[in-house]
């Protein structure tokens, strides 16, 4: 779409030339006789950049500058004048212009400072849109396994050692990449990510080392890889388990040599990059099938961090929700909300096979959808998936509905805790625990205090349940271990 340019100029006949001139130019162009018309423009529409002059009756064009910083203080503005002098061009720069232009105006040099401003605009909003992108990428959590990967990163990021980082989709395992780089030395250097899994088997020696112009059909032009973009910062390779074997041979040679080729070229270029790697397959067993190297999972895999699901760090779930739903309601325009006890508790015992991905998506639903100021049960629990074909799940601020309770899941017996009820007196941290304990205290009732047999009764791995017996204050083999109390 043309940029829109705004002329403010008194003499009629300088409007019209300079009309002409930025029209055939392929702009946009507007035009204000005076100040105050300009004024009522910029407030009433868009507008990309302002030509102005300095001389106009009853308003200067600097007294207008400083009306126009005042009002859109981001907005491109370019000063003109026949009598132009050191002091006024000085003076026009102090309150914000961005270039100054002497009459009579040379139509190259107008050309040019629009040109530039433009870029110089692009440039900022570009920047703007970064700096906001990237504070999506705040890490947040405070329970033990977040404070264990907050400990990795911290002692990995300034080293140049490659890092392996596994966990199931929507984890945040890029988070935890951007974390690495943005706390490392290569930090002024670029972030370049390529998604294995998203790229034609194909394409992806291209995307990775870039080809030369006429390689293969459709090469028009001479095009640099993910390696390249990536010089003297970092290269994150997402699903890296889904990449060919033949590519995977090639990646494995640009590690150790430093060294590549582009496709269809013969000069070899040398590239400083560090490599981080992700994935959500055991790339242990995808060896012993023969789907992976060895010797690249052992390059690759100098450190490794593991980005745990949410089922495993539920400690988490207050604090991730109340910064997502802040977020929501700010990205959508939404007066704040906030969620009762009925509905933290939906929220808590929703499973998020999705993990932290799912749960944002959930929250920014919540925040479109319900008319607030406070979510209740009932909203939560309506707008909360559900298996096809099942009930929707019945919010402790709904009555239950008649006939025999549902049975129990397979992998938890009779009789397992099922009744917990929030409490207004208790924190949304503090409930989450209590329910935690109430069902890790059954499963050790159940299983006779048998670490290994509850853990798996609860589809745990034994060190997490250990843990979590820990965080909970839980002693083993004494009175605690009895059917608890419901909080």
């Amino acid at each position: 779409m043309p940029a829109s340019v705004l002329i403010v100029d008194d003499e009629k006949n300088i409007l019209l030339t300079l009309q002409t001139s930025l029209q055939l130019a392929g702009y946009n162009v507007e035009l204000a006789a005076h100040g105050q018309l300009a004024l009522e423009v910029v407030s009433a529409r868009p507008v990309d950049v302002v030509l102005m002059d300095v001389k106009m009756p009853d308003m200067d064009g600097l007294t207008v500058l400083a009306r126009l910083m005042e009002l859109k203080p981001e907005l491109p503005v370019i000063m003109m004048s026949g009598h132009g002098t050191i002091d006024t061009a000085v003076k026009a720069t102090q309150l914000g212009a961005r270039d100054f232009l002497e009459k009579p105006i040379a139509r190259d040099r107008m050309l040019v400072a629009l040109r530039n401003a433009l870029k110089h605009q692009a440039a900022l909003e570009e920047l703007r849109a970064l700096r906001a992108e990237m504070g999506r990428y705040d890490m947040v959590g405070g329970g033990p396994a977040m404070q264990h990967i907050f400990s990795l990163i911290q002692r990995t990021a300034p080293s140049e050692g490659r890092v392996l980082i596994t966990g199931e989709n929507g984890t945040g395992k890029e988070l935890i990449a951007r974390a690495l780089h943005q706390n490392s030395r290569r930090k002024g250097g670029p972030f370049v990510k390529l998604n294995c899994a998203a790229v034609p088997h194909e394409l992806i020696e291209s995307e990775l080392f870039g080809h030369e112009k006429g390689a293969f059909t459709g090469a028009v032009s001479m095009r640099r890889g993910k390696f390249e973009l990536a010089h003297e910062g970092t290269l994150f390779l997402d699903e890296i388990g889904d990449m060919p074997q033949a590519m995977q041979a090639k990646l494995l040679r640009v590690l150790q040599e430093g060294e590549l080729e582009r496709v269809g070229g013969a000069e070899t270029l040398k590239v400083d990059v560090r490599v981080i790697a992700a994935t959500n397959k055991n790339l242990e067993k995808e060896i012993e099938a023969g789907r992976f190297r060895e010797d690249l999972y052992y390059r690759i895999n100098v450190v490794q961090i593991h980005s745990p699901p949410l089922r495993e760090r539920r400690e988490d779930l207050p604090v991730l929700i109340d910064t997502f739903l802040k977020e929501a309601c700010a990205r959508n325009g939404r007066r704040p909300l906030s969620l009762s006890p009925d509905a933290l508790a939906v929220m808590a015992a929703h499973s998020y096979p999705g993990n932290v991905r799912e749960l944002r998506n959930l929250v920014e639903r919540l925040a479109i959808l319900c008319e607030g100021p406070t979510v209740t049960g009932a909203e939560a629990a309506e707008l909360l998936p559900r298996s096809k074909g099942a009930p929707p799940p019945a919010p402790s601020d709904a009555p239950s509905p008649p006939g025999p309770r549902a049975p129990a899941p397979a992998a938890m017996p009779p009789g397992a805790p099922g009744g917990f009820r929030p409490r207004a007196d208790r924190t949304f941290r503090e409930q989450v625990e209590d329910a935690e304990r109430e069902i890790l205290l059954f499963a050790l009732a159940h299983t006779q205090d048998n670490v290994t047999e509850a853990a798996r009764l609860l589809d745990l791995e034994r060190g997490h349940f250990y843990k979590k017996l820990k965080a909970l204050g839980i002693k083993r083999g004494s009175q605690d271990t009895g059917t608890p109390e419901n909080h």
